[in-house]
């Protein structure tokens, strides 16, 4: 019997990347919703054909160690992190979590690479573990997907070119929560610009410094929040100049998000996405984005925020293709 042929990958495709088949064995009642990705998947294979949707690799020690310390990736590894450390990134610890945060940084290490090859848009449908820090994980992040992909981006650009300038990378994070672990890797790092967009109010409740931090009030809506990214935008755009933006979508600024605290809709999250997207396409800057977070009262609305993303970077992808087409 004759193998099944796979059916084309159109030009204008989203490859997007998962590791939502190892599962957490959580216990009951644990706040975190894990079943979203798995949800979100299944979602945009039954209405965004688009999407192209590849299992993530696990990201190798050696690429977790151009941002983490050894002894920490070795630690969660073996499961022998002390259980102060254990409890602070809110996960039990065991084979399938240790395997898992390898496979959500792998998703958002391929996501750049197909974004950079080409494609100019990209996508890991979790990732953003913006909490973690060189040493240690906190608030369900264990290693940080953004920091590691943008060093190893970094790195895979100076082997392609020594006498190149090193790449830029912007990372854009419009989770409610600011990104602390990111911005205390790279704080003093010129060629990482971070940028968060977060509550004021929320977690962490002890912040770090990014490049540009925005901090807004409770109760935040479309418009003011549409507002603040707007400046924000413009005012990196006259300190920086990226060749990657990594983008990282969160869900949980929907006004039904358990955690999130500010008001936006769904239209006014859908205009903010569109907005980071149409920032990266008049530069010509590729972009890979993340999931983040999201932590609705009703998972569908978590999920109904992220296809909404998809659905605007099909848009912005079909874009790249044009372009490519026409420069063939």
């Amino acid at each position: 019997m004759p193998g099944r042929r796979e059916s084309p990958v159109p030009d204008s495709a989203v490859h997007a990347y998962y590791a939502d088949h190892f599962v957490l064995p959580l216990p009951p009642g644990h706040r975190f919703p894990m079943a979203k990705y798995a949800r979100l998947r299944q979602r945009l294979q039954g209405e965004l054909p688009g999407v192209v949707l590849r299992e993530a690799l696990p990201a190798s020690d050696g690429e977790l160690a151009l941002v983490h310390a050894p002894a920490y990736v070795q630690a969660v590894a073996q499961g022998t992190l002390d259980p102060r450390a254990q409890r602070e990134i809110g996960f039990p610890w065991s084979p399938a979590m240790a395997e898992r945060a390898r496979r959500s940084v792998g998703a958002t290490v391929q996501a750049v690479r197909q974004a950079m090859a080409g494609d100019g848009i990209a996508a890991n449908l979790a990732g953003g573990t913006h909490h973690a820090h060189a040493d240690r994980g906190s608030g369900f992040c264990v290693f940080n997907d953004a920091a590691v992909a943008a060093r190893l981006a970094q790195t895979e650009h100076a082997r392609r070119d020594r006498t190149s300038a090193p790449l830029r990378v912007a990372v854009i994070d419009l989770d409610v929560h600011q990104g602390n672990g990111t911005a205390s890797i790279f704080a003093r790092d010129e060629t990482v610009f971070t940028l968060s967009l977060h509550g004021a109010r929320n977690f962490p409740f002890r912040k770090e410094a990014s490049d540009l931090d925005v901090e807004l009030p409770d109760g935040c809506d479309d418009d003011a929040y549409l507002e603040a990214l707007e400046r924000a935008l413009e005012d990196m755009s006259h300190r920086f100049e990226p060749g990657l933006i990594i983008y990282l979508a969160g869900a949980d600024p929907h006004e039904g998000d358990r955690l999130g605290r500010l008001r936006l809709s769904f239209d006014g999250l859908e205009a903010r996405d569109r907005r980071v997207f149409d920032w990266a396409w008049q530069r010509r800057v590729p972009l890979a984005f993340t999931m983040a977070g999201g932590y609705g009262h009703d998972i569908e609305t978590t999920v109904q925020v992220q296809v909404n993303t998809y659905r605007a970077a099909l848009d912005y992808r079909a874009r790249w293709a044009r372009r490519t087409a026409s420069s063939a």
